[in-house]
């Protein structure tokens, strides 16, 4: 069973997973990208989340840079917290994970469809080959990066995504 920390893993959704990967972190995202939900209190009755938990988060969020704590002129104990551009990258995430939950987890149809601002259209989130545009997800493998310590692929069988 996985810890807090995921600290024996060198990858970088492991990475992503303790930054954002806490039951309510996402949700706080999404209503900061897609609602525009800043203040404390609309995020707290929006989401039903205890206020000690979203303090937490939100504190969390300010440290890690992925939103930014804005006092609101006039009003000292006011504050706004707006995303970053760390926070609003991800947002392909956060449509992927809810097309997703669409196919596997949505009881009917999609709650929720996600627009273009510009023209209305539909957004997706596609699996796309630099050469062959458009593929299947069961296509896509993986193979070490560039960051990948010389020290982990020592005795490690290659993993076949």
């Amino acid at each position: 069973m996985l810890g807090r920390t995921y600290d024996s893993q060198v990858c970088s959704m492991a990475r992503a997973l303790e930054l954002v990967g806490e039951r309510w972190s996402l949700l706080i995202v999404r209503d900061a990208l897609f609602a525009g939900v800043t203040r404390f209190g609309d995020f707290q009755h929006n989401l039903g989340i205890a206020t000690n938990v979203l303090t937490s988060r939100l504190d969390a969020f300010v440290a890690l840079g992925i939103m930014e704590r804005r006092e609101v002129a006039g009003q000292p104990r006011q504050a706004d917290y707006v995303l970053t551009d760390k926070g609003r990258d991800l947002g392909p995430a956060m449509v992927a994970l809810t097309h997703w939950g669409d196919r596997w987890a949505a009881p009917d149809e999609p709650p929720i469809v996600y627009l273009h601002r510009g023209c209305g259209g539909t957004v997706h989130v596609e699996t796309v080959c630099e050469t062959h545009g458009v593929i299947p997800p069961a296509e896509v493998g993986v193979r070490p990066g560039p960051g990948m310590p010389a020290e982990y692929l020592v005795n490690r069988r290659p993993h076949r995504g």
